[in-house]
C-alpha cells in the first residue's frame, strides 16, 4: 500500500429529511449515482421521532473502487456521521439544516451545507402559547457561519413550480455545487434508473442545479401584495388617524379583519376605542408604539375564537383550496377532511343570546343534557354535504352574535383591559406598553380561554404594586414571560412569589 492509497478517504453524505419530503428516494439516487460512477456507496438510515412528522437522517458513504483496489482490501465504512466529519449536509428545510449545524455535523473547515430554506415548523413552534416561530434570518446567518460553503434557496418553492417534490430540487443543487467529482449526465441517469416521476424529478433537478450553478444563496424576497382596499364608509375615519406607517398598516389591518369577522359597524367600534390611545401617544409626540401594539391586540380580542368563527373558518372556499395544494391532489383523486369538533356546554352556551345561555349553564337538568351529547365530541366531514351545511348553519349566526353571551363578557372584559392600558398610560407609558401586550394572553375557547384569562388576571392584581416602583415594565416583562412558559401557570405563580 503506497502513500497515495493511504491518503484516499470516503466521501461523507448526510441527509436530513421530514417524512414525505423524499428523503429516502434522494439517498437512492445518490447511491445509484456513485455505484454507476466508481465508487462503492454504503447507505444508512436512523428515524426521527413523531415530533418532526418522522424527521430522518440518512447517511452515506462513497469510496473509489479503484483506491480500494490499489489497497488490495475493502474499506470500511461507517454507519453514522461523525460531528466534525461530514462532507456534505443536505437538509430538506431550514431548521434540519440548523439541527445539523447544532450536532456539530456542519464545520468551516470541510462542510458543504445544501438547504431548502422554506419552513416546516417544529412542534415546539406550534404548541408556544405566543408566536414561538424560530427567525428564519438568524437560523440562514447561523448555518452560513458554520459552513464552509453555504447553498440555499427555496427549493420546496421550486419543486412545486416543476410539479416534482424538495428531494429532486436538493439532488440538482447536489449536482450543481461541483462539490462531486462528477457530471450532470451522471446525475440524471440516476433519476431515470428509478423508473418513477421521471420527467418530474429531471424537470426540478434541472431548476435545482442551474439555481446551485449560479450561486443562489438566498431566497428572492416574496412581493409584498397590494393591502386591500379599506371600505368607503371606513375610510375617513381611518384619515383621521395621523399615525406611522407602521402603525397605520396595523389599523388597517385590525380594520380588514373586524369587517370580516362582524361587519363595518364593528370594525367602526374598533376604531372609535382606538382613538383615546391615538390621544395618548400625540400628547408624547410621534411616537405611536401604544397605539400601534393596543390595535394589534385590540382586533386580536375582537375577532375572539367562538364557535361560529371556527366554523366559518372550515367552510371557507380558500381553505379547501389550500388543502388541495398541500396534498398535492392530482386529476381523478378525491379528497375529503375530517374535522374533530369536540364544543363544550360552555361554548354552546356562549354561542347562544346572552340570557338562554346564562340559563343553560346555571340550570342543572338541562347541562346534564346537554353535556350527555357533547361529551365524546363528533367527527365532521367537511366535504360532504351533511357535514358542511352543519357547518355553513353555524357560520350563518353570525348576525346574532352581537346578542350571545360571550359577546358580552369579550366585550365588558375589553373594555376593562383599554380602562387599564389608558390609565396606566398616564402614570408610566412604558409599563403601559406591556398592559397592552398582556391581553395576547387571553385567546382561543375552552380551557386554553380559561387558562389564558387566569393568568391575565394574576397579572393585572399585580399592577397596583408595580406601577410606582423602579423597572415596573421590565418587571412586568418577566412575568409576561413566566406566563408564556407553560400551560398550568406554575412558572408565572412561581415569578410572582418571587417579585
Amino acid at each position: 500500500m503506497n502513500d497515495a492509497t493511504i491518503k484516499v478517504r470516503p466521501i461523507s453524505i448526510a441527509v436530513l429529511a421530514i417524512g414525505g419530503e423524499g428523503g429516502g428516494v434522494l439517498a437512492d439516487w445518490i447511491a445509484v449515482l456513485a455505484e454507476h460512477s466508481g465508487y462503492r456507496a454504503q447507505a444508512t438510515s436512523v428515524p426521527g421521532v413523531a415530533q418532526r412528522t418522522g424527521a430522518t437522517i440518512y447517511y452515506l458513504e462513497l469510496f473509489p473502487i479503484a483506491a480500494a483496489k490499489a489497497a488490495g482490501r475493502d474499506p470500511v465504512l461507517a454507519l453514522m456521521p461523525v460531528p466534525g466529519d461530514v462532507d456534505i449536509v443536505i437538509a430538506s428545510e431550514l431548521m434540519e439544516a440548523a439541527r445539523a449545524v447544532e450536532r456539530g455535523l456542519v464545520t468551516p473547515d470541510r462542510t458543504t451545507l445544501i438547504a431548502s430554506t422554506h419552513r416546516v415548523f417544529a412542534m415546539n413552534e406550534r404548541t408556544a402559547l405566543a408566536d414561538g416561530r424560530a427567525d428564519e434570518t438568524k437560523l440562514i446567518e447561523a448555518c452560513g457561519a458554520a459552513a464552509r460553503r453555504m447553498i440555499a434557496f427555496d427549493m420546496e418553492a421550486m419543486a412545486e413550480a416543476t410539479g416534482s417534490v424538495v428531494s429532486a430540487v436538493l439532488f440538482g443543487a447536489l449536482a450543481g455545487s461541483g462539490v462531486l467529482p462528477l457530471q450532470r449526465p451522471a446525475f440524471e441517469m440516476a433519476i431515470r434508473r428509478s423508473g418513477v416521476g421521471v420527467s418530474g424529478s429531471l424537470a426540478a433537478f434541472a431548476a435545482g442545479f442551474e439555481a446551485a450553478r449560479d450561486g443562489a444563496a438566498k431566497p428572492k424576497p416574496t412581493p409584498v401584495p397590494a393591502p386591500d382596499p379599506i371600505p368607503s364608509a371606513l375610510d375617513t375615519l381611518l384619515r383621521e388617524f395621523d399615525v406611522s406607517a407602521d402603525a397605520m398598516t396595523l389599523v388597517r389591518a385590525g380594520v380588514l379583519r373586524l369587517v370580516d369577522y362582524q361587519d363595518l359597524a364593528y370594525a367602526r367600534t374598533y376604531l372609535e376605542r382606538l382613538r383615546p390611545i391615538r390621544q395618548i401617544d400625540a400628547a408624547r409626540g410621534r411616537d405611536d408604539r401604544l397605539l400601534a401594539e393596543t390595535a394589534r391586540q385590540l382586533a386580536l380580542a375582537m375577532s375572539y375564537e367562538d364557535t361560529i368563527r371556527v366554523a366559518a373558518l372550515k367552510i371557507r372556499p380558500e381553505r379547501f383550496v389550500r388543502v388541495r395544494e398541500e396534498v398535492k391532489l392530482g386529476d381523478g383523486q378525491i379528497l375529503e377532511i375530517a374535522e374533530y369538533l369536540h364544543p363544550r356546554t360552555e361554548e354552546i352556551a356562549d354561542t347562544l343570546p346572552a340570557g338562554i345561555g346564562r340559563w343553560l349553564l346555571r340550570t342543572g337538568w338541562a347541562r346534564r343534557v346537554v353535556d350527555r351529547f357533547t361529551r365524546s365530541g363528533r367527527t365532521v366531514k367537511t366535504t360532504s354535504i351533511g357535514g358542511f351545511l352543519l357547518l355553513y348553519l353555524v357560520a350563518a349566526l353570525q348576525p346574532l352574535r352581537r346578542r350571545s353571551l360571550r359577546f358580552a363578557a369579550e366585550q365588558a372584559s375589553i373594555d376593562a383591559w383599554l380602562d387599564t392600558v389608558s390609565k396606566t398610560a398616564a402614570r408610566n407609558y412604558e409599563l403601559a406598553l406591556g398592559v397592552a401586550k398582556m391581553r395576547g394572553l387571553i385567546k382561543g375557547y375552552g380551557d386554553t380561554h380559561a387558562g389564558g384569562r387566569a393568568k391575565y388576571d394574576a397579572m393585572a392584581e399585580c399592577l397596583p404594586r408595580l406601577i410606582d416602583r423602579a423597572g415596573a415594565a421590565e418587571r412586568l416583562a418577566l412575568l409576561h414571560k413566566a406566563a408564556l412558559a407553560d400551560e398550568s401557570g406554575e412558572t408565572l405563580r412561581r415569578a410572582m412569589q418571587d417579585l
